[in-house]
């Protein structure tokens, strides 16, 4: 694949994940970083797997959370209003433990999604996705199913990756056996690559949008950290390490390792048009 496929590739990205089993955003904030989820994927079939695990100094107790995001992803050859049409699906595990204590594990709210993404040219590429997280009561996830709508532009000429992706998320209950506030995240990129290597600073920022009990408190937080990664070709990797610099209604900030595997499992091959023109 080119250079921008491959970093297209990460493109995939808008996937699913955690929070708080009881309250803050159901797509894990900082979930997308490191992904040029503006850009169009080239058409095929894509497996992207990101796991994290950190803990929030909240006190008396920590709150540690692990989660894994496994995603599978089509890129179909289908193009509507100029762009690709792909399909995305995941079915996110989550682990947490309080204060070093008995941890409770289980699958998180699966994810379905659907997205069009443009290549408008000079290294520019923007995504709308809209899909929902299925409501489940496992003791980790949210009770309550929720729209998702995700927003994103990106810049990948030149090797960079510059990639705003903003995550609009409405809970069809806002009480059920969990709380359930509607919520915005907003993951932030700015990577360059030097040859099969990746660097740069990551960021996000989330706040919940409402208060679904008299008694809730809003929660927000804006996280900063840093991304490196390697291009195997086709296989790509990255981690990054991220950790608040401001926080509001969490009861301490959270520090994060999180890692990501990007593998290609099928694309179609060049055509004899393709062939003759190399």
């Amino acid at each position: 694949m080119t250079t921008f496929a491959r970093m297209a590739t990460a493109a995939l990205l808008s996937l699913a994940t955690l929070a708080p089993a009881h309250a803050g955003s159901v797509t894990q904030p900082g979930e997308t970083v490191g992904l040029a989820v503006g850009a169009p994927l080239p058409e095929g079939a894509y497996f992207v797997n990101t796991a994290d695990w950190g803990c929030r100094n909240t006190s008396p107790e920590s709150t540690c959370v692990g989660v894994t995001i496994p995603v599978l992803a089509w890129a179909t050859p289908v193009f509507m209003f100029g762009g690709r049409i792909q399909l995305l699906t995941a079915l996110p595990l989550i682990e947490v433990n309080v204060d070093n204590g008995p941890s409770t594990s289980g699958f998180y709210n699966p994810w379905f999604a659907a997205q069009i993404a443009w290549d408008l040219g000079n290294g520019f590429g923007f995504s709308y996705l809209a899909g929902f997280y299925l409501g489940v009561n496992t003791g980790v996830a949210f009770d309550s199913t929720s729209f998702n709508q995700r927003f994103a532009v990106s810049y990948t000429a030149d090797g960079w990756n510059l990639t705003a992706n903003a995550i609009w998320g409405i809970q069809a209950q806002g009480v059920t056996d969990t709380i359930n506030p509607n919520f915005l995240n907003v993951d932030l990129t700015a990577t360059k690559k030097f040859g099969k290597f990746e660097i740069g600073p990551v960021a996000y920022y989330s706040t919940d949008l409402n208060n679904p009990t008299a008694f809730y408190q809003k929660q927000s937080q804006f996280a900063v950290g840093g991304l490196v990664g390697y291009d195997f070709g086709p296989v790509i990797m990255q981690a990054y390490l991220t950790t608040d610099v401001w926080e509001q209604n969490y009861g301490g900030n959270d520090t994060r390792v999180w890692g990501r595997v990007i593998i290609p499992l099928w694309n179609p091959p060049p055509t004899q048009t393709a062939l003759l023109h190399k």
